[in-house]
Order: C-alpha cells, then structure tokens, then sequence
C-alpha cells in the first residue's frame, strides 16, 4: 500500500525538474502532506541566505503528526512500534499507535514535571530500547530539544556533548547488551556528569533486568536522579506544544576535523515535510506497511528512518536490539523479516558484507519466509559492485544503493522507488533527488564534465529536512560548507557524474591520494580489489613512499571458509588494479587481515588505518566499534 502522497506513474526527471525550476510550489504542494497548527503561505525563505530557512511563519508538532493523527484518523490498533531483540527475545514486544502515544504523552508530562520546557535541551543516551525512542517523541511532543548520544560512548566524549548542548535533563538506562557482555551506562553518566562545566540537574533512568544499576545507587551526587517507571507512574499525559517550523528538532553530534564535535540541528517544519516525501517517493512506504531500518537510534539514520520517517506516514517501525550475524547467527536478518513480515529493510553494506562472510552461499535464508520483503536498500558508505551483485543475486530483490550524510538527514541521491523505476549501475546511488542540485567541481569551483572526477557539491539552498546549520557555532557551519566553493554546500565526498547524469560517489576527499602527480581515489581501487572472489571486504589507504609521495595500500578479509596463498592473492589482485586502472596505480601492497575497524556505524577507519601503516601517533576514535580489532591490526602492521 503506497502513501497517497507518493508521486507512482510520474517520470524521474519530470519531477526532479518540478523541484528545481518550481521549488516553491513543489514543496508547498509537499507540506500538504504534513498537518499544521498555522499552514505555511511561503516554502523558502531566503532573507539571511546563506542561512537559509523553511516554512517560516508555520507551526506544527512534529509528534502530534507521527502519532496523534494517526489515532485520531481511526489506525490507533495498527502497529507502529516493533521491538525486537536479539539479545533479550522475551522482552521483544509490540506497541499500537494508542499504545506508542500513551507512553509517549506520559513520558512528556515526566519532563514536564521535571521542569523542560520548549526550547530546552534533553540528552538521551540509550541503548536500542523503545524508551529511546519513546523519549524523542516525548521531546519533540512538548518542543523540547534532544540530542541523543549513541549509548556505550565514553563518558568524556558524553560530557563534550553536554557542554556544547547545554541541557537541562540527561536521559539514560541501566546499560545496553552485546553479544557476550554487557555496557553498564550509569557510571559513565555519573563520571561524564563530573567532567561537565554545565551538568543538567535531572537525571532519568530506565532500568533493565538484565544490567546491573538504578538511580538510587547515584543519589548524592549534584544532579537529581529518577527512576523512569517511578516518576511515569504518577505523571499527567502531557498534550502536544505547537513550535515554529523553523525551531529546532534535535541536534546530532557528528565527528569534526578539530576533535570537537560538530552539532547539527534539524528543524520541526522542513524535516517532517522531508522525511514525509522521502518515505513515499524514495522508499515507496505507505501506511501500515513494515518498514525495517537496522540502525541505532544514536545515529542520524536512526533518527530519520527508525523514529520519525516511518511513523509520520503511518507506517509500522521495527527497532531491532542485535547485530546482523552473532544474534545467534547469519540468518538473523531474515529471521525478523519473516517474523514481523517486513516490506523494506534499509541497513549498512557492511552489515550486507557481514552476512555473506559468515554465509557467503547465503544457506540461511532457506530457514525463513521471507517473502514479503520486496526492496533492500543500502546505505552509510559506498556499495561496492561485488557486495551489491551478491545481495541482487541472493535475494532476487531489488537492492537500492543510496548516498546522504548526517548533515542532509536524508537521502542526496537515490533510486527513487515511488517514481517510476530507473536502471540501476552497480557502484552508483543513481541520481539526484529532486530538492538537490548536485555538480562535481574541480578545486577553483568550476564545474566539470561528465565523467571527470572532483568534489561533488551540492547547489544552495539545500532542500527542506537538511542542516539549518551547526549548534550555537554559525562561524564553523559557514566555514565547514559553505566557504570552500560559492553558493555550494561541500559534501566533502569526491566523484563524478557519468553522461546519464547517475552519480559515483568514490569516498571522502580526503581519501584521494596523488602518486607521482597523478591523483587516484582509493574509492576506485578499492571496487577493483573487492571484485576478487576470495575478497570478503576491504580497504585500500594511501601510505607515504618516498619515491612517489604517496602509493595504496591494500588491507583484505577473506570470505568464510576460503583459503589462498596471500603471495598468489597479491599478484591476481595487482594484475586486477593494472588491468583496470593502470600500472599508474603501482598497487603492489596487499594484507590479509583477520578483520577492519570501523566505527560502531560501520565506516571503516581508513584515516587511523593510514597512520598505523605510516607508523604516526594517532588517537583511538571515541567511535570504534571494537578496540581488540585495532589492536590486531596494529600488532600485525608494526612487526
């Protein structure tokens, strides 16, 4: 059942070219799909450009449309919540929309009660729990400002968002589980409350069975702390505060090239308009339908398309506490796909290239129904070829590559399944989605030919449901995006733009290396190397030579089970790079590694990769997922 709203039977480019040379009616015309306390008569407002804005003059609650609508409009029976863990299965449950905003209203009224009113900022620091995402709603009901924290991170890496945020309330939980162990969170909270020049006064916590600690075990210190069950027990249902479409959502922290961490904020008004859109013409989800995101809420895909993307169109959202292979095994994927009958499941190619090591001939999927699923869409980092034919070959789905950024919120390019369909190329995230002008410039700005590679930017203003800039911060907002190329936001990713207009998007700038003069992206060598049979996953990083300046360097998981003589893997792997891009590459370097870092979002640590092959001091990232695979891969570089 597709959204009303959805745009099915209309060509790609007819209504790409709506977007760009009407934006005005094109988005008004997509507002209408949003309910609002004051309509807006105006979609962009352009008077502080660059800084631009959305709807000004409109209001709305932004939880009042993901659930109250919903139950007034007689869908309060359907499902809207699934939680589903891996980890502690019998405390999987289900939540209908009455339900979700029952619990929803009373946690608002908790904060309320705790004093945070609209404008104040909350910080949620959660486990993949449905408290986590009953607290977003909960802010977002009475115009409070979340940021949520991905749960596990160190507390001096909490307490950095607390002083940048400035909130008045802390929300947490016991701990969070992971295969084999569990992350107690409450001393990190009391230890990142101790580092804090600015502590919020109320602490809230959810406990969980199966992780030791409570409230009561922290009650001397300077900050009040509360039992959730306790204070939700005797709260009054709070009732949704209409805010300015231009007030701010949340923030989310993301990593910065300084160490501090960037704050970006989201408004009310565009980002419901957005993800409404999106959910229609991008994912082709309407109501009722099972919409799956294998992310965690910490995340900026969390936010968008576990919480509020599938909610605000009366979808039903699966929130999954578990991992793709380990939660017990590599079928689990399709475990929950037949268990709650999943139409789409959105996930990370390396959460796909996890599945295929651990089961590479894909034996799992025999054991479960999985029928009803009829899209998998991929996004985070780069779909490599080989890891996109495997999952189109296993499935017989289609399986949709997407590029965005936390910044963006949602998707900048894609293959949009509420249109009519378009052919996809391997590698590729296809083409812009209406509202993004997308161009690829060289280093003066000036935009470059189909085919030829540089810094892929997007055209201002950027369409509703992106960045309205960087928390109290608009001096690094400007600087970051805005400065390197007039009139551009700078993704920061560098590509091309092929003669159909589809977009390659090769990796971060940053990851172009230059060999003897000759700038090469590691991106593309990296498609090479994972074409190779034998090749699970890998990494290719530009390391220093002296004669050269920099050469690549080739770092390799095997798929499970296959054996190969590492000198016999480097010379097919040598002749594959030579092959296809040219002895200019002089990629020669190759390792066999038992597994990649990568942060707990799954991008692989290139940056640290490089440091540790050039033998450089670095920092351990706050993001890593699993410090022992570091540690590994340091121990076998630097013998």
């Amino acid at each position: 059942m597709s959204s009303p709203t959805a745009s099915a039977g209309r060509s790609y480019a007819d209504v790409y070219r709506e977007s760009v040379e009407h934006s005005e009616e094109f988005w008004l015309k997509a507002a209408a799909a949003v309910e609002w306390v004051e309509e807006p008569t105006q979609a962009l407002d352009a008077t502080s450009a660059p800084m631009y804005r959305w709807f000004p003059g409109a209001r709305l609650n932004t939880c009042f449309n993901a659930l109250d609508r919903h139950v007034r409009d007689g869908r309060g029976d359907q499902d809207a919540l699934v939680y589903d863990s891996a980890m502690v299965p019998e405390a999987s449950r289900t939540y209908t929309y009455t339900q979700l905003l029952d619990e929803v209203s009373r946690f608002a009224g908790v904060l309320a009660g705790q004093g945070v009113v609209a404008g104040d900022r909350v910080i949620i620091y959660m486990p993949m729990i449905p408290e986590a995402a009953i607290a977003m709603l909960a802010c977002a009901r009475i115009g409070a400002v979340h940021s949520v924290v991905f749960g596990g991170f160190a507390a001096k890496e909490l307490a950095t968002r607390i002083d940048d945020a400035g909130p008045v309330a802390l929300v947490t939980a016991s701990g969070g589980l992971e295969p084999g162990r569990t992350v107690e969170y409450l001393p990190m909270v009391a230890k990142a409350l101790e580092l804090s020049s600015t502590p919020p006064h109320t602490v809230i916590v959810k406990n969980r069975d199966h992780v030791p600690g409570s409230a009561a075990d922290y009650r001397n210190g300077a900050a009040a702390w509360f039992d959730w069950d306790a204070l939700a027990a005797d709260a009054s249902p709070a009732q949704p505060v209409p805010v300015a479409a231009t007030d701010p959502l949340y923030i989310l922290y993301t990593s910065g090239t300084t160490g501090k961490p960037k704050g970006v904020v989201r408004d009310n008004g565009g980002h419901a308009v957005a993800l409404t859109w999106s959910m229609s013409n991008v994912y082709d989800i309407g109501p009722g339908e099972v919409w799956w995101t294998a992310s965690d809420v910490g995340w900026v895909v969390g936010h968008s398309y576990i919480v509020y993307g599938p909610l605000l169109v009366g979808a039903t959202s699966v929130l999954y506490e578990g991992k793709p292979v380990g939660t017990p095994d590599a079928g689990a994927f399709w475990r929950v796909v037949s268990d709650h009958r999943v139409s789409a499941l959105f996930t990370a190619p390396t959460a796909i290239r996890a599945v295929r090591k651990a089961d590479p001939d894909a034996k799992e999927i025999a054991n479960y129904d999985i029928s009803s699923l009829k899209t998998l869409f991929a996004a985070g980092e780069r779909l490599d070829p080989d890891t996109y034919a495997w999952a189109t070959r296993v499935l017989d789905l289609p399986v949709i590559d997407h590029w965005w950024q936390t910044e963006t919120g949602w998707a900048i390019c894609a293959n949009l399944r509420g249109l009519d369909p378009m052919p996809v190329k391997a590698g590729s995230p296809t083409v812009p989605v209406p509202g993004y002008r997308v161009e690829v410039v060289d280093g003066e700005g000036n935009t470059l030919p189909a085919g030829a590679e540089g810094n892929i930017v997007i055209g201002l203003p950027l369409p509703p449901g992106t960045l309205t800039g960087l928390w109290r911060d608009t001096d690094r907002f400007v600087k970051s995006y805005l400065a390197t190329f007039d009139g551009y936001y700078l993704t920061g990713d560098s590509g091309y733009i092929d003669e159909d207009g589809y977009v390659f998007v090769l990796g971060r700038s940053d990851d172009v290396i230059n060999v003897a003069g000759h700038r090469l992206s590691t991106g593309s060598i990296e498609a090479v190397v994972a074409g190779h049979p034998a090749v699970a996953e890998c990494a290719v990083v530009g390391i220093r030579d002296e004669l050269k300046g920099q050469r690549p360097s080739g770092y390799v998981v095997l798929k499970a089970g296959v054996e190969i003589d590492p000198e016999t893997l480097r010379t097919e792997l040598v002749a594959m790079v030579r092959e296809q891009i040219g002895a200019v590459a002089t990629f020669r370097d190759v390792t066999v590694v038992g597994a990649l870092p990568k942060t707990r979002s799954g991008k692989i640590l290139r940056k640290t990769m490089r440091q540790i092959a050039d033998h450089e001091q670095y920092t351990v990232p706050s993001t890593i997922e699993d410090i022992a695979v570091l540690e590994a891969l340091e121990k076998q570089l630097r013998q």
